[in-house]
């Protein structure tokens, strides 16, 4: 089998003295919730340019301080104190710590205090502006142009302005049409609901009819009479929401509704404003997903005006990304788009004629962070040079030249000055626990603000090494990890647990600090292998990789996991009459296929939240990857996990949040109906009022089970 190793560390160490002071061991509690808290690396909470200079600011503990970017100089601009005496002069609520915040302007700070926004002159110490909204108001979603804030409060939208002055958007009884929220399920890139114009004077927003979308019991045990407390659930291959865009007029205070058209059961996604506010931009998709259209509609009509280019798959097309227009002409705009295989940035003209390609390679963009000052490049984040490791990059509108401005090999993130000449560069790897560096955006390194040291120096921790296997395809590289235990002896044989998750919008193998996570270097304390492999259906790694498993789900992922499992019989030291599996969500779904089609191989799974059957799951996730499943009879009946329970021979334990909207619990409990039907012994444990995934410190109880389940049986 052909493997490439990429890069082995020793314990997370780097010097052979290190390596006999580490006498300690992480407990469970340090695994699961330490490793955020008193293990999480030095970091440096607030990092932000002030405008206008060349400094650069962030909190220190109770204090806002600033230097240059040289480092050179240093001074204190305001702290708590100060803070809390100028809100406590005008009688508004005080603060219990520094408060995140935004430079505004080179004098003026905004930051939240609960729902208030609440803005400081820095130079005068001084209340510039106080805008108190009610405590219920979610969403909220405020306008520099205009000074007022968009919220909603239940199922209806209003708008705030500086003098407090409050006009509803909407008014509707009907619970089951929702205003200015979220729809589609947060799918296609959706993170919010209303959208201002650029100068402040329209605000669109989303409104959502969920009538014709069954409601979905969730159950509420806290109650001494358990309630039912319904959810909208739209599963796939059923009736799915309908979605329309409205627009408020801030100085007519009239509401009309974007002309979409028929059928209503479409997506309106990736909204965007024409730089002169006549027009609204939507990429409409189809509900089959696999036909967009991004359409320009007038402003004052609300009717559409044209299509500016069409994308089609015979598998799907997801857009993600709204259109970004450039500052120095807003005839032009950049489009984010896997057309050509990879997440690529285009150069469009506003007739939808494409002038360029800008980003061309086997390689993804993640993310626009801004223009520099003239208007003439872009700052983005990619992953070009592994799909690993993730860097900040100028690149050339015109010619498409890149300059890595990151040289450290890892995970960044970028925090880019107003006029876009420099950057604060954030990052980690699997060697560097955190680190912040100042560059210019020609690529010149300006200062090294922090290099944090290892937390976890003195324990214990196994050698991790990632590395690439081919997959059965003979071209496809597909990336692991492993951690071995820290005494490790290559004559002994060890159990082995794989990590799995498998699924789209998830990459578990990054060039990044601790990546394998507390628990895997807890289980390898106790003598476990842990492995991980990123299969093909993953994220970053283009759309041929990522699309392999439409209408399939569960097969080629599973081949690339057993490609895994023959590497770890190859190293002679795991023990594979003892191989456990443990994933959550899809990896829930790849855990439990796994312990049903392999049954020969995996003795012992833990699947968390598992998807069971596809039919059960929401139509924008699933049907993106299944179809409907009257169009993919055989794909859902093959995946269908309820008619493979018969295959069980191992142990498997299901767990699942009671109150799960994502992989609503019917999933599981179908699951241990079908075992008993078939007289199947299974495990099971639940977690009450738990959504999806159990989080906070309920989650260490969570992996104390998971542990105990694998040492009692593997």
């Amino acid at each position: 089998m052909k493997r490439t190793v990429i890069f082995i560390i020793s314990a997370l160490l780097l010097s052979t003295q290190l390596i006999f002071a580490q006498t300690k061991e992480l407990s469970i509690d340090d695994a699961i919730v330490g490793v955020w808290r008193e293990f999480y690396p030095e970091y440096i909470r607030g990092t932000e340019f002030r405008p206008n200079s060349k400094t650069f600011t962030y909190i220190d503990d109770t204090v806002l301080i600033e230097k240059t970017i040289d480092l050179k100089k240093e001074k204190s601009l305001i702290d708590l104190n100060t803070l809390n005496s100028i809100l406590s002069d005008a009688e508004k609520s005080e603060l219990r710590y520094f408060p995140a915040y935004k430079w505004i302007d080179e004098n003026t700070i905004r930051f939240n205090n609960q729902n208030d926004i609440i803005e400081i002159d820095i130079k005068n110490k001084s209340l510039a502006k106080y805008i108190k909204l009610s405590e219920k108001a979610e969403n909220i979603d405020y306008c520099e142009q205009n000074n007022m804030s968009a919220y909603t409060i239940g199922n209806n939208l209003s708008i705030i302005n500086e003098a407090g002055d409050i006009k509803q958007v909407s008014n509707d009884r009907n619970l089951e049409v929702i205003y200015g929220q979220t729809v589609a399920r947060n799918e296609f890139g959706i993170e919010k609901g209303t959208f201002w114009s650029p100068k402040g004077n329209f605000l669109a927003f989303y409104r959502k009819d969920e009538s014709m979308v069954t409601n979905y019991p969730i159950v509420n045990t806290d109650k001494r009479i358990a309630e039912v407390e319904p959810t909208k659930y739209c599963m796939a291959g059923m009736k799915s929401e309908e979605v329309t865009l409205g627009i408020y007029d801030i100085k007519t205070e009239n509401v009309a509704y974007i002309e979409t058209g028929e059928p209503k059961e479409q997506y309106l996604t990736n909204i965007a404003w024409s730089p002169d506010e006549k027009f609204v931009y939507i990429a409409v998709l189809n509900r089959e997903q696999n036909h967009m259209k991004l359409n320009k509609y007038d402003i004052a009509s609300g009717k559409f005006v044209s299509t500016l280019f069409e994308e089609k798959n015979d598998k799907y097309v997801e857009p993600l990304h709204p259109m970004t227009f450039l500052p120095s002409d807003p005839e032009k705009f950049i489009w984010q788009t896997r057309k050509d295989g990879y997440s690529h940035l285009y150069l469009y003209d506003t007739k939808g004629n494409q002038i360029s390609q800008i980003t061309t390679g086997n390689f993804e963009v993640q993310e626009i962070y801004g223009f520099t000052e003239d208007g003439t490049d872009i700052i983005i984040k990619a992953n070009k040079e592994t799909p690993i490791d993730f860097d900040i990059y100028r690149v050339n509108i015109a010619s498409g030249a890149m300059i890595r401005i990151t040289k450290d090999s890892g995970s960044h993130d970028a925090v880019v000055s107003n006029d876009g000449n420099y950057i604060i560069d954030n990052f980690s790897s699997s060697t560097i626990p955190n680190a912040y560096k100042i560059y210019s955006t020609k690529g010149k390194e300006i200062s090294t603000i922090l290099i944090a040291s290892n937390p976890l120096e003195e324990y214990k921790l196994g050698k991790t090494e990632i590395g690439t296997l081919k997959a059965n395809d003979g071209v496809t590289d597909l990336y692991y990890r492993i951690v071995l235990p820290p005494d490790f002896d290559p004559t002994k044989k060890y159990p082995a647990i794989v990590y799995v998750y498998g699924g789209p919008h998830a990459q578990l193998i990054t060039n990044s600090w601790l990546n394998a996570g507390g628990w895997a270097y807890y289980m390898a304390q106790k003598g476990y292998i842990m492995f991980t492999l990123d299969n093909r259906g993953s994220s970053n790694r283009g759309a041929a990789f990522e699309n392999i498993i439409h209408r399939q789900l569960g097969t080629v992922e599973v081949q690339d996991q057993l490609t895994g499992i023959k590497y770890l019989e190859s190293l002679g030291y795991v023990d594979m009459d003892r191989i456990g599996v443990h994933g959550w969500s899809y990896g829930g779904f790849m855990t439990t296929t796994l312990m049903t089609d392999h049954a020969d191989i995996f003795k012992v799974g833990v699947a968390g939240g598992p998807v069971i059957n596809w039919e059960l799951y929401e139509i924008m996730y699933g049907e993106r990857y299944m179809d409907m499943p009257q169009e993919n009879e055989e794909g859902y009946a093959n995946n269908n996990l309820l008619n493979k329970v018969e295959k069980l021979s191992g142990r498997l334990m299901l767990i699942h949040g009671t109150s799960d909207p994502v992989v609503v619990w019917q999933h599981s409990l179908n699951f241990v109906e079908k075992c008993v039907e078939k007289k199947v012994l299974i495990d099971y444990m639940v977690y009450p009022g738990h959504e999806h995934n159990v989080r906070g410190y309920d989650r260490i109880h969570l992996m104390r089970i998971v542990t105990r389940y694998f040492e009692d049986h593997l």
